[in-house]
């Protein structure tokens, strides 16, 4: 399965990894994702990070640590 990972910046500004047609798509603000103490798995609990896809491989990628490297490396 296919995961794209989007860090919004601001309206129709998107910092982009993964293909247009990914399986998964996570979705969080720049402002939350650069936080000193963001966390994806707390950030999707709370409804910040958001996620469309398969909740079992949403919840591997947050597990396996996949999530916060790449959201880091977005910001």
């Amino acid at each position: 399965m296919s995961v794209q990972y989007r860090v919004v910046v601001a309206k129709k500004d998107e910092r982009v990894d993964g293909p247009d047609d990914a399986d998964v798509v996570f979705t969080v603000p720049l402002v939350d994702a650069a936080a000193d103490d963001f966390d994806p798995t707390v950030a999707y609990m709370r409804g910040v990070l958001k996620a469309s896809g398969p909740t079992g491989v949403i919840l591997d990628e947050l597990k396996s640590g996949a999530a916060a490297t790449t959201i880091s490396r977005l910001t």
